[in-house]
């Protein structure tokens, strides 16, 4: 710390922005570029004519402006990107991060468990339990050890997921994998829900190793979620890794926060869906991708 006639000027650092003002993506861009270009022509000739999918090839700055928009939302509130540091929402005061390794990343995960099995041993009494007897014994570690599984994507990048299985192909057909198997927790009273995950995307150029579909469903279930962002995470995710010309993911959850508390509505069922790109602004390829996912 220096001072100059006995003020202080230490040069105070640019408060973190706050999650409201992280980016939220829409094809919005797309479809007003698109309409710009059908009413005054491209580079000032005729308008373009065409599929959807041509609109956007002929539209690259278009489809940059959703891409980088789809990168920038990646990183959304409660559920961080790895490595977490002293710059990320919610992680300004961790005592592991210091102002001169602001890469430093966060305790191992079994370095973890000593506290929260402590915590879970606090709560069994808060319950009215006896940690000590027999069958609770060791029930803390076993919980903290569960849940820290419950949460592993917290710690799971998209890059290290992919592993470079994103391949050259001269493809523009749609791809649609359904009925991907989901698990997770919702983020409001720490109880399980699961379902089922369809993703559908149009290819420019690359495709995506199938099973990678199934690895971004993990990375953003194993995290404290809501299922309107998870499905919105998921989509964005697909959009980062293969530049499609559009994404379309339908999520069909069931939420045990409904079943076994509150409501207890036992046969509900939660659907929702994110849409981009092409998916949205087509309506005869988003009834395409939806009649196939309904499909049997």
């Amino acid at each position: 710390m220096s001072a100059v006639n006995g003020k202080d000027t230490t040069t105070e650092q640019p408060p973190v922005p706050p999650s409201s003002l992280i980016r939220r993506v829409s094809s919005r861009s797309i479809r007003n570029s698109i309409s710009e270009e059908k009413e005054n022509g491209v580079d000032g000739t005729s308008a373009t004519k065409g599929s959807f999918v041509s609109k956007y090839k002929k539209a690259p700055e278009a489809l940059k402006g959703f891409i980088n928009d789809a990168e920038d939302e990646l990183e959304v509130p409660g559920t961080p990107m790895t490595p977490r540091t002293s710059t990320t929402p919610g992680h300004e005061n961790c005592t592991f991060h210091h102002d001169l390794e602001l890469d430093h990343r966060p305790p191992t995960r079994e370095a973890l468990l000593p506290d929260m099995a402590n915590s879970y041993r606090l709560l069994l009494t808060g319950l009215g339990e006896d940690p000590e007897r027999q069958g609770l014994l060791k029930t803390p570690e076993r919980a903290a050890k569960a849940m820290l599984f419950f949460t592993k994507g917290y710690d799971q990048s998209l890059e290290e997921v992919l592993n470079n299985a994103i391949f050259d192909e001269d493809t523009d057909e749609m791809v649609v994998v359904k009925d991907i198997e989901m698990f997770s927790m919702c983020e409001h009273h720490l109880v399980p829900f699961y379902g089922k995950v369809s993703i559908g995307y149009l290819p420019q150029g690359k495709i995506l190793g199938l099973s990678k579909l199934a690895r971004i469903v993990e990375i953003f279930s194993r995290r404290l979620q809501v299922q309107e962002r998870l499905t919105k995470q998921i989509a964005i995710a697909v959009t980062q890794a293969v530049r499609p010309a559009g994404v379309a993911v339908v999520i069909e959850g069931v939420h045990m926060c409904m079943v076994m508390r509150g409501v207890q509505k036992i046969n509900s069922k939660t659907v929702t869906s994110t849409m981009l790109g092409v998916f949205r602004d087509d309506p005869k390829t988003r009834e395409e991708f939806l009649n196939l996912v309904h499909s049997k």
